[in-house]
Order: structure tokens, then sequence, then C-alpha cells
């Protein structure tokens, strides 16, 4: 199995359309795909899109994407109170040595896309996984006045758009496919 787990919690949609464009790049690359997401920590039973996430979807994956909207800096709560639950799997080293990537969505320029990427990180290094970015061969990286870091994707969903710009497309695309080359590089290895 080619399974890559695009993992990610969305308020208001924003985060969810670029785990839809990173899956769109896994998938476009050879791997599957598989969009989870966290529970509402005010509504743990409301309905979600996705299916939500399992730690079997951690075991079973060559590869992680995870995604949250920005809040003060971080990611957001429920996502921060799923990884607190996983120190069963990192005592186990069952995330060392896969790749990994990160994504984010604001809503003004400035609302922290880079320190929410970096608090994202923090779980995924203590867990062993190989951080992945965007470098700048991407030539959408050098031309962006939306959302687009060398840390991540990101969107600026500036009065509530949560349409993804073409180059925040173009990147998410471009992070999905670098993290299921990678994934599928060391699977061969």
């Amino acid at each position: 199995m080619h399974d890559i787990l695009v993992l990610y919690y969305s308020q208001q949609g924003s985060t969810r359309h670029l785990a839809n464009q990173i899956a769109l790049g896994i998938e476009q690359a050879g791997c599957i795909a598989r969009l989870r997401t966290v529970p509402s920590l005010h509504n743990p039973d409301a309905e979600t899109q996705d299916p939500l996430v399992q730690k079997q979807d951690l075991e079973e994956c060559i590869g992680l994407a995870m995604g949250s909207p920005t809040r003060f800096g971080q990611m957001a709560a429920p996502l921060k109170h799923f990884w607190d639950s996983t120190s069963d799997l990192w005592l186990k080293s069952t995330l060392q040595d896969k790749p990994a990537c990160v994504f984010t969505s604001t809503s003004s320029l400035h609302g922290g896309q880079e320190a929410t990427l970096l608090s994202m990180m923090l779980p995924l290094l203590h867990h062993g996984m190989v951080l992945l970015g965007i470098p700048y061969a991407e030539p959408a990286l050098h031309t962006t006045t939306t959302g687009g870091t060398p840390y991540g994707a990101s969107h600026l969903a500036h009065n509530n758009n949560i349409q993804l710009s073409d180059d925040e497309k173009q990147l998410c695309t471009a992070l999905g496919k670098r993290l299921a080359a990678n994934a599928l590089k060391l699977q061969q290895n």
C-alpha cells in the first residue's frame, strides 16, 4: 500500500481546500491520499466531510501531510489534542523516518502562517519524521501574493475567502507531489 495520510482540521473550509489540493498532488505522483480529520473539541459528535483519523491511519501511512488553521500562531487545539494522544506510537517509533509536510490557512496576511507551520512540525520531529517544505525551485513561490512559504503550503483567507488562488493551488499540488515522491523513494530502501 502507498497511502499517504492527509490529516487536517478545518473550521471554515479553507484548510480542507488545501488538504484536497495536496491530495491531488499526492495522487498525481502515484500514491493514494487518505483524507482524515479530527473532531471539534466543542462538538465532538458533529458530522465531518472526511472520516475521523484513527491511530491505525498513522501506522499504515508511508507519509503524512498535516494542516490546521492558524490559532494565534499555533495549530488549532483539536489537532494538538490528537497529537497529545500519540505517545504509544512515539514509544514504538511508528512514524520514524516517514516523510511529512505541513500546511495552514490564516484570515490575515500577517496572521502567523509560518509560526503555525513551525508549531505543527514540533510533534512530527519528536516522532522522528523527515520534514519537507517547498523549495524555491517552485516558480509560484517567487510570485505569490497570497499564500505559500518554504515551510509549507498556506492560504490567505482574507474576508473569509475560502477559495484558493492559482499560486496556492500550484504550491499545494507541488508539495503533495514532493511528499509522495519522497515517500516512494524511502519505501524502495
